[in-house]
C-alpha cells in the first residue's frame, strides 16, 4: 500500500499517465518557450512546418536551459556551447568537438504533444507509461463541425486541486457570482445529487436546471476535464446554453494554469455571429467572473483542506477527491511493484 505522504505529494504535483493542456497555441511562435508543468521544466518550439515539439528544458552537456537557445527548425541549439538537440531528445551535433560520444544519444526526456482547438496538450507519463494513452476528447472539442469553441487561459497562484474543487462546487455560483450577468438568478438553497456517467460523474441540483451554475460533470478520458453549462440571455447571440469545458494543469505545488474552452453548439454563420458577439460584448464579463474565483482561491491558506468542514453541497468534490486519491495510490503501487527488490530496499 502506498505511503499516504507519497500519495499526497503526487496528488499535489499532479497525477501522471494522462494528457494536460500546457499552453495556448498562440504562445509558441518562433523562439523556444520554456515552461514548468507538473513540477518539470519543458521547452516547446515549432519546426519549419509549424509542428509543435516538446522536450525537457535541459542541455545534456552542462544543464543549461535549452529555451535560452536558438530554434533551428527540427532541433534546438543550446546558447551555452551550441549543442543541438532534436524533438526526440537526441543530441544531433556537438559543434565544439569532433566525434563526440554524446552525438546520437537520447539524453533528455521527450513529451508527446498535439494541438486541440487553439491549445497545446502534452502527455506526462511515469516510468511504466512513457508512451501516451489515447485521448478521447469531449464533443465540444472533438466535434469541430458542430461546436464553436474559444479558449480562455489564465495562471492562478494556488494548488491545482483548489481549482478543481471550485468547479465541482455548483453552489458557489449563487453567492460568489451573485451579481454576474449570467448567474444572478436562482435558488441559494438546494439539494444536490451525484450521478455516475461513462467517464466519471455529474453533481447537480435536484430542483433547478438551466437557471444558474446548476450542474457540473467530472470526466476522465485520457485527460481529466470538467464540463458545465450556464444559461445565456436571448440578446447574447444565437445558439444554445453557454458551455464551459475546463482543464486544470499543475505548474508546481503552489501554482496552476486553467484552460476553459467556452463553447456553444453552433456552426456556419451562427457560429460566426456568436463568436463575434462573445468577443465584443461578453468576454470581459466572463473574465470578471473568472477573476472572482481566482481571487478567492489565491487567498485560501495552503492547509485549508486540513481544517475544512464539508456538508451536503460538497459531496461532488469529496467524490472527485477520492477518485484522484485512488488513482495516485494505484500509480505509486504499480511503480513499487515494478521496482527490483534490491532497489526497493535501498530506497527504503
Amino acid at each position: 500500500m502506498a505511503d499516504p505522504q507519497a500519495v499526497e505529494r503526487l496528488m499535489n504535483r499532479g497525477l501522471l499517465n494522462q494528457w494536460y493542456p500546457v499552453l495556448p497555441s498562440w504562445a509558441v511562435a518562433g523562439a523556444p518557450v520554456g515552461i514548468t508543468r507538473l513540477s518539470e521544466n519543458l521547452v516547446l518550439w515549432r519546426d519549419d512546418s509549424g509542428a509543435i515539439h516538446a522536450i525537457e528544458d535541459r542541455c545534456p552537456h552542462r544543464g543549461a536551459r535549452l529555451s535560452l537557445g536558438w530554434n533551428l527548425g527540427d532541433r534546438l541549439a543550446c546558447w551555452y556551447h551550441g549543442i543541438e538537440v532534436d524533438g526526440t531528445g537526441t543530441v544531433r551535433t556537438v559543434p565544439a568537438v569532433n566525434a563526440c560520444p554524446l552525438e546520437g544519444q537520447q539524453c533528455v526526456k521527450r513529451y508527446p504533444v498535439k494541438e486541440v482547438r487553439g491549445g497545446i496538450v502534452g502527455y506526462s507519463g511515469d516510468a511504466l507509461h512513457q508512451e501516451p494513452c489515447e485521448l478521447k476528447l469531449p464533443d465540444e472539442l472533438g466535434r469541430e463541425d458542430e461546436y464553436g469553441a474559444i479558449l480562455c487561459f489564465a495562471k492562478w497562484q494556488c494548488n491545482y486541486r483548489y481549482a478543481i474543487d471550485n468547479v465541482m462546487d455548483p453552489m458557489h455560483g449563487a453567492y460568489l457570482h451573485a451579481l454576474s450577468h449570467s448567474m444572478a438568478s436562482g435558488d441559494k438553497t438546494a439539494t444536490m445529487q451525484v450521478k455516475k456517467t461513462a467517464t466519471g460523474l455529474t453533481f447537480e441540483k435536484t430542483t433547478q436546471r438551466d437557471v444558474n451554475f446548476d450542474w457540473v460533470e467530472f470526466g476522465e478520458s485520457g485527460a481529466t476535464w470538467l464540463r458545465l453549462a450556464i444559461p445565456y440571455r436571448p440578446n447574447a447571440g444565437p445558439g444554445g446554453n453557454f458551455g464551459i469545458l475546463g482543464f486544470v494543469t499543475p505548474v508546481d505545488e503552489n501554482n496552476c494554469c486553467v484552460f476553459f474552452w467556452r463553447n456553444r453548439k453552433c456552426s456556419g454563420w451562427v457560429r460566426d455571429v456568436w463568436q463575434f458577439m462573445y468577443r465584443t460584448r461578453l468576454e470581459g464579463l466572463h473574465w470578471a467572473v473568472l477573476e472572482q474565483d481566482r481571487f478567492v482561491l489565491e487567498h485560501m491558506a495552503p492547509d485549508a483542506r486540513a481544517k475544512e468542514f464539508l456538508y451536503q453541497h460538497d459531496t461532488g468534490l469529496a467524490r472527485v477527491r477520492r477518485v484522484m486519491q485512488k488513482a495516485a495510490e494505484s500509480q505509486l503501487d504499480a511503480l513499487a511493484q515494478a521496482q527490483p527488490a534490491g532497489e526497493a530496499r535501498s530506497a527504503a
